[in-house]
């Protein structure tokens, strides 16, 4: 077999269908994003769903913060984000049944505990009657958490610490909701569904203001 720069042949495995694109240049763009979903779209031979083929067992996009989208909606709520890694964001699902309240409280608690303060929370607008039975029934509430960066916190490497601090905290809480991610620079949308079901769930992924230089 052919070796690449980057490729080492005895170390493949059988795994999960994995894509990634990049911009070269650093720019974000929403076809950095676009192109990522079309991976995922493409994925299905590599993705499992019940016997219905109605519901998926997980497909989910990284990509960084998509900073004009959040920057639109904190205008409208009076809300000053500050810059890009100025503020980090919690993607936040909370368990059918569960009170929201109680799961804002706790990571609104594990925040406090590590000097942070959370300036917002933003339900995530999505499709759920596109989804198959089996996945409506166990959705989740969907929600974003802010949290300010201090002003004697570096941006980057040094506030993305004290944010996985306090994902920790609320993972250990007992509240049963999980964070998919919490950073000052990435934020992971995902779910039960389908591969094609991804991009028209979250309205935020088909948004030409969400851009990213990776995906």
């Amino acid at each position: 077999m052919k070796r690449y720069p980057m490729y080492e042949p005895s170390t493949e495995h059988e795994s999960c269908g994995v894509g990634a694109v990049a911009d070269l240049t650093g720019a974000a763009t929403h076809q950095t994003v676009s192109d990522a979903l079309t991976i995922v779209e493409r994925l299905a031979h590599r993705a499992g769903c019940d016997a219905l083929g109605t519901t998926g067992d997980g497909v989910g996009i990284l990509t960084q913060i998509p900073h004009r989208i959040f920057s639109r909606w904190a205008a409208g709520e009076g809300i000053d984000l500050g810059e890009p890694r100025d503020y980090g964001v919690g993607m936040i699902f909370a368990p059918a049944g569960s009170a929201p309240e109680d799961v804002r409280a706790a990571l609104e608690k594990a925040a406090a505990d590590e000097n942070l303060q959370v300036i917002g929370w933003r339900d995530v607008p999505c499709r759920p009657e596109i989804l198959g039975d089996g996945a409506r029934r166990t959705m989740p509430a969907i929600m974003q958490c802010f949290i300010r960066r201090p002003e004697d916190c570096a941006r980057g490497l040094e506030f993305d610490r004290k944010l996985y601090v306090v994902r920790r905290l609320f993972e250990k809480a007992g509240t049963g909701a999980y964070a998919c991610s919490l950073s000052s620079r990435t934020i992971v949308y995902k779910g039960m569904m389908l591969v094609k079901q991804l991009r028209t769930f979250y309205d935020d992924l088909h948004d030409v203001d969400y851009t990213s230089a990776i995906a």
